[in-house]
């Protein structure tokens, strides 16, 4: 995806706000928006948002399991096994 395409100037989002809210939001495809020419803000739909985040939420669990795992801080399986078993015994 190339961002180049997708860049408007602060005065386009204030005279068509409605219809680039509808267009982000159809295409799923961020805005980048400028002021004096600068980049200054990216403007995104809320499921692709809201997807970014359960990513990044993943991505870091993953990044502490490798800490603790370089760290030494791990179990045997069957040792973690052992306690699952006793904290939901079979009814």
């Amino acid at each position: 995806m190339h961002y180049s395409t997708q860049v408007k100037p602060i005065s386009y989002l204030k005279t068509h706000a409605a219809q680039v809210l509808a267009q982000i939001t159809a295409d799923r495809e961020p805005l980048v928006i400028t002021q004096n020419g600068e980049a200054r803000a990216v403007l995104q739909d809320v499921a692709s948002y809201e997807e970014t985040q359960d990513t990044l939420a993943l991505l870091k669990l993953l990044a502490l399991g490798n800490q603790e795992v370089a760290e030494g801080k791990t179990k045997p399986l069957t040792e973690a096994v052992k306690r699952l078993r006793a904290k939901h015994p079979k009814p």
